[in-house]
């Protein structure tokens, strides 16, 4: 065969080939452009269409997140604001409890310590309700994480024990809020 023949036969292989893959192109060109209800659709719009749907919902959460953070970040202030709120509540019970002991009558001093004694009672019992406990400290060995010593002195007491309290103290939740104020003994 001459290379004129073979150059036309080649081309002609090629024409068929490039017909049959624009033939293709557009069965999927009309398979790719057809809505449900049959109409033709334009595939550059419908990704515009899709990104513009993505962007509203990342606008749409972006907002959400930012109206969560500004919430969180007010129930956070109130929180600080009203933390002792019950506490505060409870003392005024207490409160109550010292005017009416200044409102005995002189020469009623008995009232006025029984007046006085309710309210230390009462007192307790409030702080209990909110895990405040009590650190007595006499008869104890001095312990720093708990007693803060005013002062050592000499008595029977072996050395290192707490003989006297002058401010018992205080916990909260079992964290120390309050050392006990004591005087240890110093041995003979």
């Amino acid at each position: 065969m001459s290379n004129k023949k073979k150059q036309d036969i080649e081309e002609q292989e090629t024409e068929n080939m490039k017909d049959e893959v624009s033939e293709e192109v557009s069965l999927e060109d009309d398979v790719l452009t057809v809505d449900e209800e049959g109409e033709p659709i334009d595939p550059i719009q419908a990704l515009k269409n899709e990104v513009s749907e993505l962007n509203d919902k990342l606008l749409r959460q972006h907002a959400e997140m930012d109206n969560l953070r500004k919430r969180t970040a007010r129930e956070v202030v109130d929180a600080r604001k009203f933390a002792v709120e019950k506490f505060a509540v409870a003392l005024l019970d207490v409160v109550d409890n010292l005017e009416r002991a200044l409102e005995v009558e002189e020469g009623k001093e008995a009232a006025l310590r029984d007046g006085v004694q309710r309210t230390l009672d009462s007192w307790h019992g409030m702080m209990g309700k909110f895990d405040v406990e009590r650190i007595d400290a006499v008869g104890e060995q001095f312990d720093p994480h708990k007693h803060e010593a005013l002062s050592q002195m000499p008595s029977d007491e072996p050395e290192g024990i707490v003989i006297n309290q002058h401010c018992a103290g205080y916990s909260l939740n079992g964290r120390l809020i309050r050392p006990a104020q004591v005087l240890v003994s110093s041995g003979k």
